[in-house]
C-alpha cells in the first residue's frame, strides 16, 4: 500500500538501484494511467533538482524555474516513450531539460544587426533558401535527438558549449579515449542521416 514506511531496506536510505526502480515506475504510471499522484511524486522528485541545474548553468531563478515546470509537463506528456532500458528515469528527464535549455538559449540569442552590403536587393534570403535552411535545421535536430543520451551530451558540450574533449572528459568523469569514441560514432550517425544533404 502506498504510504507505508515499512521497506525491504529497513529504516535507512533505499539502494539507489531501488529508487531508479521506483521513478522506472512513475513514470509508467504517468504512461499508462495519466496517474495524477505519481506525477506529482516524480514533480516533487525532479523539480528542484532540474531548477537547480539550470541555475548551475547560469539561468536566473524565474527561467530556471519556468525551465524546470516545461521539463516535467514534457515527462507528463511523453512519459510512454520512456524506456527503462535505454537509461534511468533521471538520465532520461535530464536530457529533456538539457534539451529544452538548448532550445531556449537558441531562441533567446539577442538580436544584431548585420553588417550592410552596398547592393543588396531584399533583406530577406529567397523563399526557396530560407525553406531548405529550415528543412537542414530540423533533419539535424531529428539526428541528434535520435542519439544515445550518452552520445547526445558529449555532441552538445562540444558544439553547444564548446568544450574541448578535455574538459568534456573532466566535466563527465570519464577517460579521453571514450569522450572521443563517442564522438566519432555520434558524428558518423549524423553524418549518415545526413548523407543525401549537400
Amino acid at each position: 500500500m502506498v504510504g507505508l514506511s515499512i521497506t525491504p531496506w529497513g529504516h535507512g536510505r533505499p539502494p539507489a538501484g531501488a529508487v531508479r526502480g521506483v521513478m522506472a515506475d512513475l513514470l509508467r504510471q504517468v504512461a499508462e494511467k495519466a496517474d495524477v499522484a505519481a506525477f506529482r511524486e516524480l514533480y516533487q522528485t525532479y523539480g528542484p533538482r532540474v531548477k537547480a541545474y539550470m541555475m548551475r548553468q547560469g539561468a536566473d531563478a524565474a527561467t530556471a524555474e519556468d525551465l524546470a515546470q516545461e521539463t516535467l509537463m514534457t515527462v507528463w506528456r511523453r512519459a510512454a516513450l520512456y524506456s527503462q532500458e535505454k537509461g534511468s528515469a533521471a538520465t532520461w528527464i535530464f536530457a529533456i531539460a538539457r534539451n529544452l535549455r538548448i532550445d531556449r538559449l537558441r531562441r533567446e540569442v539577442p538580436w544584431q544587426e548585420l553588417p550592410q552590403d552596398d547592393d543588396t536587393a531584399s533583406d530577406e534570403p529567397p523563399a526557396d533558401e530560407a525553406l531548405s535552411a529550415k528543412e537542414r535545421q530540423a533533419r539535424v535536430r531529428a539526428a541528434l535527438a535520435e542519439l544515445p543520451t550518452e552520445q547526445h551530451e558529449i555532441v552538445v558540450l562540444s558544439y553547444i558549449e564548446g568544450l574541448s574533449h578535455g574538459a568534456i572528459a573532466a566535466r563527465l568523469g570519464l577517460p579521453l579515449g571514450t569522450v572521443k569514441s563517442r564522438m566519432r560514432i555520434a558524428y558518423q550517425k549524423i553524418r549518415a542521416a545526413l548523407e543525401d544533404l549537400k
